[in-house]
C-alpha cells in the first residue's frame, strides 16, 4: 500500500531558507514536533509518509513522519524526523491545519545526480523562476 502524506503552510516563513532555520532551532533529539489540534483519522497510513511544507502557495520541503504522540493538553504531536528535503517547488493553495496528500500527488523529491539538489534554495528558485531547471 502506497504511503500517506499530510501538507502543511509553514506559517510566518516567506522562504525556505527562513524555515530551514526554524526547523533547526526546534529540532531536539533528532525529531521535530508538530502540535495539531485534531487528530489525524487515517494516523496509521501516514506513519513513514511525509509532512509536506507550503510556502508561498508552493510545496517547497518535506519531513519524514515518524510517529504521533498525544499531549497533556489534549492535542497531538506529529513527530517527524530532522531531515529537512528541500524540493523543487510544486503549486499548492495554501490552507488552514493539515491536509492528506495521495501519494500519486505528492513530489518525488530532488533524487537526482545533475546536482541540482545542491543549489542553495535561493539559487533554486531564482533559476526555476527564470525556468531554467
Amino acid at each position: 500500500m502506497s504511503p500517506l502524506h499530510l501538507t502543511k503552510v509553514a506559517v510566518g516563513c516567506a522562504h525556505v531558507e527562513t524555515f530551514a532555520r526554524r526547523v533547526a532551532t526546534r529540532v531536539r533529539d533528532g525529531e521535530l514536533r508538530v502540535p495539531t489540534r485534531m487528530r489525524p483519522k487515517r494516523m496509521d497510513e501516514l506513519v513513514g509518509g511525509y509532512l509536506h511544507w507550503i510556502i508561498k502557495h508552493r510545496i517547497v520541503a518535506r519531513q519524514q513522519i515518524l510517529r504521533f504522540d498525544d499531549r497533556k493538553d489534549g492535542r497531538v504531536d506529529i513527530v517527524c524526523s530532522e531531515d529537512l528535503e528541500i524540493l523543487p517547488p510544486l503549486s499548492k493553495r495554501a490552507h488552514q491545519g493539515w491536509r492528506y496528500l495521495a501519494d500519486d500527488d505528492a513530489p518525488k523529491g530532488m533524487a537526482d545526480h545533475d546536482g541540482v539538489a545542491d543549489l542553495p534554495p535561493h539559487l533554486y528558485r531564482e533559476l526555476a523562476a527564470l525556468m531554467l531547471i
